[in-house]
C-alpha cells in the first residue's frame, strides 16, 4: 500500500503535462517516489547524525540530495 496519496500523485504527472493519467501510472510513480524518498531519507539521516543531532533537518535532505546526485 502506498504511503502517497495518488491524488498528489496524479497532480506531479499532470503537471509535467498529462491530460490522463491510469491508475496503474499513478501506483507506480508512488512506488518509486516512496523508494527514492527512503533512500534520500537515510542518507539525510546520515547527515543528521553526522551532525550530533536526533533530529533531520532540512539542511539534511539537500545535503544528502546534492551528495547522492
Amino acid at each position: 500500500m502506498s504511503e502517497l496519496p495518488l491524488a498528489s500523485v496524479d497532480r506531479v504527472i499532470r503537471n509535467a503535462g498529462a491530460d490522463r493519467v491510469s491508475e496503474d501510472a499513478k501506483a507506480a510513480l508512488a512506488k518509486r517516489l516512496e523508494e527514492y524518498g527512503e533512500k534520500l531519507s537515510r542518507e539525510a539521516v546520515k547527515w543528521a547524525k553526522h551532525a550530533g543531532r536526533k533530529t533531520v533537518k532540512d539542511v539534511d535532505i539537500e545535503e544528502a540530495y546534492r551528495t547522492m546526485g
